[in-house]
């Protein structure tokens, strides 16, 4: 076969344009495909028949959920937020993505009275949630406090500037962005029902052929096993939990949801709060705010009319 910059140039646009299939599992209602994204199980469910559909939108899905990693993770050192921590007090303009995400968190930082606060992720630094019982000092807290609050912050969209010290972590609303824009993605590819789960928070594009999709609320004591059984045809679950993540010291158990106004855990919060929203930042947001009310989350949930699942023990 002849070699011409034509040939060369059809064959480029072909491969782009055909990505390569990614690995499908198939059940005997839909597709799966599973893969890990964010330090998280992910899956992706395409209700079809046609194998090739299924790639392309699961692929369109997995893609859109890496790029969002490549970008926000506070673990990369080339990701914006890398960058803007890494700004050492200077100023930072932000991409229009970026600049929207970080709208929308200075919004919920000022209708949650200050409770939900994107530059308390440093205070990772101190505690770790890892199930044993080292709780950090009162010196090991003021050390950190003065380096926490979004009201801090130089903001003038789409420019940002960080104190000297102070980080972001749009670790509270990452994933389930993610997996909005996933489903999003894998939309453009079919129409065919599909259901995107990034590590029990999730949302579905509609009801499955047959009926509703089937999902299951983990136990908070036993990791694996089922504690209730929802079923979704519309819209999104997100759940904010302490299951894996606590410490506990002389009988009390320290709740990895930390209030950025104290720097410490919350008291008394559910074990496990799922909630149900329209899309899965919402739902995700609602799930964090009932967590923050500790004791009240469940009046906060009644208050607000929202379907929520809360458990305590």
């Amino acid at each position: 076969m002849k070699a011409s910059a034509h040939a060369v140039r059809d064959a480029a646009i072909n491969y782009i344009a055909q990505p390569a299939l990614c690995e499908l599992v198939r059940t005997d209602c839909d597709y799966l495909h599973v893969f890990k994204a964010m330090a998280t199980p992910c899956e992706v469910r395409i209700e079809t028949d046609d194998a090739r559909e299924a790639s392309r939108a699961a692929s369109a899905a997995e893609r859109e959920a890496r790029r969002i990693e490549r970008k926000f993770s506070r673990y990369r050192d080339d990701s914006v937020i890398g960058h803007i921590n890494a700004s050492a007090g200077g100023a930072v303009t932000l991409d229009q993505e970026t600049a929207l995400l970080i709208n929308y968190a200075a919004h919920i930082h000022d209708i949650s009275g200050g409770l939900f606060d994107i530059t308390s992720g440093i205070l990772r630094r101190i505690w770790k949630f890892d199930g044993s019982d080292r709780v950090p000092s009162s010196d090991d807290i003021r050390s950190l406090r003065r380096f926490v609050g979004w009201k801090k912050v130089e903001w003038r969209s789409p420019t940002l500037q960080l104190k000297p010290g102070m980080e972001i972590d749009l670790g509270g609303i990452g994933k389930e962005y993610a997996v909005d824009r996933a489903l999003n993605a894998a939309m453009a590819q079919t129409s065919a029902p599909l259901l995107v789960n990034f590590g029990g928070d999730l949302r579905c594009s509609g009801p499955r052929r047959n009926g509703c999709w089937t999902v299951a609320i983990e136990s908070v004591d036993q990791p694996g096993r089922i504690a209730a059984m929802l079923e979704i045809a519309q819209g999104a679950l997100a759940t904010s939990g302490d299951a894996r993540r606590y410490l506990l010291k002389d009988g009390i158990r320290y709740s990895h949801i930390l209030d950025p106004r104290t720097c410490m855990p919350v008291r008394d919060p559910p074990r496990s709060v799922t909630v149900a929203g329209h899309t899965c930042l919402e739902a995700g947001m609602l799930a964090t705010f009932a967590m923050l009310q500790g004791r009240r989350a469940e009046t906060f949930l009644a208050r607000e009319s929202v379907r929520s699942w809360c458990i305590r023990q």
